[in-house]
């Protein structure tokens, strides 16, 4: 495959975000230009041509903002700032420039829902008495008991633990995440004009967009008396929300908050774009992709769904008719830096509980690793081959594992001291990058890795994939290209399925292409007369072969293919 260093920008459109490809880059472990261990924005600049190469349309930054690092970023204690650890504004700057230069988009999380306990503003409140402007910012309540030494609710922390910290003056704070993450009051006007200042500053940059963290959170009824969330009619916190049943998620009016933004995004030209992280149900998903809201919300159905043909149909053609009647198309996710990586998910039995098995270091149950690489293969044609716009977590172009054997000792997540060391939490997708088959970190940096990389990491390294036929890095490097040369065509933005055998999806992308995958134990047959253009097994798409691909004529288990014109029209 030629490599691709400098390329047009890939729409000159609005809605480029409609169908693009957009890469996550987990900043900390990304890759490293100073040698401290920790990855940074001229490490992730540096690397810019590999994802250009790759053929992504968009880079999702992960939080760089100045952050005492309780949540590895997410507790912010400076919004228009960036961490000494991860380099300057000069830096973003840089990046910003050279990844336009390379066509790429840049997008950056916002995290509204809570701050750092290290934000002035919270250090304000706590120097203020109870019921101050300061204090108003954020959800400070007296206790349940004539005493007040009881929490204001029961409601519990997403990392475990109650979501309420006493103060020293008696009263109590909400977070619904770590201590050091209070949540702000989406009430106060103050909140809500510092977050427009934010975005703005950041726009005015050159930023084409922004990923909000906890979408569905922002809005809270606080009105006493304060709802409970066990034992009662209400909603427990961890169970699907439903609108305005929850005291916390996925609240009628979070959609204020986002009319709002559209206004201030739609106000630059180009228009820029925003994402949703909520976590709500397939029903009140599209309420956020609204034509005067978000552009997108992530589409957690897909990345949960079990390896099982009907199941994937029924969350496609969901996923399809929810953002279809709002206007847009939808998202679809294979892993992120908060989940197993996908590599593994599918290699573990069904129904396997992760936290679980994270806790016994993922030796209850033994992951199947080849099974698992199969399906993760299978997998990403999947989901490429999807009308709408996927979202690649760094590292799964190379197939990369989780890390589930992480020494005690080197756990950064506050999920493992907030839940008595029980649960080890999301560093096992979070292990910085291999690019290279040897040297200091595997070329992630100079020097060690924030989090300790396994020996033999460099295997599955840039380095040692690159050119090689059939390797992880090939399949995603031509499956993005093909998909490029889809782009644009008529019919394109529609799906139809197409009689296939039990246990096999099978579509067509309007006129383009087919997709067939096998999620069944036993082989199937292709369609005869079918034109293999690739294949997550290897046997068709090699890099730089032209014509016809030689294929077995049979779809073997776990394994995906693109069918050209020719077998589309079977």
């Amino acid at each position: 495959m030629t490599a691709r260093t400098l390329r047009e920008p890939i729409a000159t459109t609005d809605d480029w975000w409609r169908d693009a490809v957009v890469y996550q880059i987990y900043v900390p472990s990304f890759a490293d230009s100073d040698g401290d261990g920790m990855g940074d924005l001229r490490g992730a600049a540096d690397r810019l041509g590999h994802l250009a190469e790759l053929g992504v349309d968009a880079v999702w930054l992960t939080p760089f903002y100045p952050s005492p690092w309780a949540d590895g970023g997410y507790d912010v204690s400076d919004y228009r700032g960036v961490d000494p650890r991860h380099g300057t504004l000069d830096d973003f700057r840089d990046l910003l420039s050279r990844a336009h230069g390379h066509g790429l988009k840049v997008i950056i999380d916002i995290v509204p829902n809570h701050c750092s306990d290290q934000h002035p503003w919270f250090a304000e409140a706590l120097a203020s008495p109870p019921g101050s402007p300061a204090r108003d910012r954020f959800h400070f309540r007296d206790g349940s008991r004539p005493d007040g030494s009881e929490p204001p609710a029961d409601w519990q922390s997403k990392f475990g633990g109650p979501a309420w910290t006493r103060t020293p003056d008696g009263q109590w704070y909400m977070h619904i995440f770590a201590a050091e993450q209070p949540d702000l009051n989406w009430e106060n006007p103050e909140v809500a004009a510092d977050f427009e200042r934010t975005l703005r500053f950041w726009l005015d940059l050159g930023v084409d967009g922004f990923r909000v963290d906890v979408a569905h959170g922002l809005r809270k009824d606080l009105a006493p008396p304060l709802r409970h969330t066990f034992g009662n009619d209400a909603a427990p916190l961890n169970s699907p929300p439903q609108g305005d049943d929850h005291p916390f998620w996925d609240r009628d009016e979070v959609h204020e908050v986002y009319r709002s933004w559209r206004k201030i995004l739609d106000s630059y030209e180009p228009p820029r774009i925003a994402v949703a992280e909520a976590g709500v149900s397939a029903a009140r998903l599209p309420l956020y992709t609204r034509p005067d809201e978000l552009h997108q919300a992530f589409n957690f159905f897909h990345l949960r769904c079990p390896w099982d043909a009907e199941s994937f149909r029924s969350v496609i053609d969901e996923s399809l008719r929810g953002a279809r009647s709002v206007g847009t198309l939808p998202t679809w996710v294979l892993s992120n830096h908060d989940v197993v990586r996908h590599a593994t998910r599918y290699g573990l039995p069904e129904g396997t509980d992760f936290a679980e098995w994270l806790a016994r270091d993922g030796r209850a149950p033994a992951a199947d690793v080849e099974l698992g690489r199969r399906r993760a293969r299978a997998a990403a044609l999947l989901t490429l081959a999807l009308p709408g716009t996927a979202y690649l977590y760094q590292g799964e172009e190379l197939g990369l594992p989780e890390v589930a054997d992480l020494p005690a000792e080197a756990l950064r997540d506050p999920m493992w001291e907030r839940t008595g060391r029980t649960q080890k939490g999301r560093d096992g997708c979070r292990v910085p990058l291999p690019w290279c088959q040897e040297g200091p970190s595997y070329g992630f940096g100079p020097g060690g890795s924030w989090l300790p990389q396994p020996e033999g990491w460099g295997a599955h390294s840039a380095e040692a994939q690159s050119g090689v036929e059939g390797s992880f890095l090939e399949l995603y490097r031509t499956a993005l290209e093909l998909r490029r040369g889809f782009r644009g065509r008529p019919g394109g933005d529609r799906l139809e399925w197409l009689d296939a055998a039990e246990g096999e999806l099978a579509f067509r992308r309007g006129r383009l292409f087919e997709c067939r995958v096998n999620l069944s134990g036993r082989p199937v047959p292709l369609p005869e007369g079918a034109v293999p253009l690739l294949a997550s097994d290897g046997t068709a798409g090699a890099p730089g072969r032209e014509g016809p691909l030689p294929h077995t004529g049979l779809l073997e288990p776990d394994t995906a293919v693109w069918l050209g014109p020719g077998g589309a029209e079977g």
